[in-house]
């Protein structure tokens, strides 16, 4: 009788890794801050080699920039299931304004990305990350509302900077204990400002 092999490809084990010490370090990073988790902390809690961590990281701050992807990453696909097709564009920006708020609560992601995330890495990695990300669904719901006349012609650069913005010191705010509601209605109230605007 042939014995089935449990044996893990090469693929299934690096995976396995990354998304340890993808794990242990998202935790300790967010526990300690990032100038103060060391690379040894790190594979310990992951329970890794140092030699594992830099086969698949250059260096602490290359894992630490996977972290922040991953929480991007994370914060878009909340935000994209908010709003199905054929919604109004001044509905699914409100719905996912809601959802990034919502998605922002997860413990120690408003410090990775708002915080530590533009300290470490720098504003402009940061605007790359968010680009592909959340600042890229913001951007692509706010263009389609052009498009369909259902917000006037502004430059969609600009606009999505500025409510982006308006969001990251909502979360900001709500993270230091202001309340959520009062937030909430505001950029409720930002979006109908210009979704309702004369061309």
């Amino acid at each position: 009788m042939q014995m089935k092999t449990t044996r893990r490809s090469n693929r299934q084990r690096s995976a396995e890794t990354r998304a340890a010490l993808l794990d242990a370090a998202r935790r300790l990073f967010i526990e300690s801050g990032y100038t103060r988790t060391s690379t040894p902390e790190i594979v310990a809690a992951a329970g890794v080699t140092r030699g594992a961590l830099y086969h698949h990281y250059a260096d602490k701050q290359a894992l630490f920039r996977a972290v922040v992807e991953a929480e991007s990453s994370e914060v878009a696909r909340q935000i994209e299931s908010s709003s199905g097709p054929g919604m109004a564009i001044r509905d699914a920006l409100v719905l996912g304004g809601e959802a990034f708020l919502a998605a922002m609560a997860a413990p120690g992601r408003t410090r990775l990305l708002l915080l530590d995330g533009p300290a470490v890495l720098g504003r402009h990695a940061m605007d790359e990350i968010d680009d592909a990300h959340a600042g890229r669904t913001l951007r692509e719901g706010i263009a389609a509302g052009i498009a369909l006349g259902e917000i006037p012609a502004l430059p969609v650069t600009a606009l999505s900077a500025v409510l982006s913005a308006a969001f990251d010191r909502a979360a900001l705010a709500i993270e230091a204990g202001a309340d959520a509601a009062d937030y909430r209605a505001a950029l409720a109230a930002v979006i109908d400002g210009f979704v309702a605007a004369p061309a």
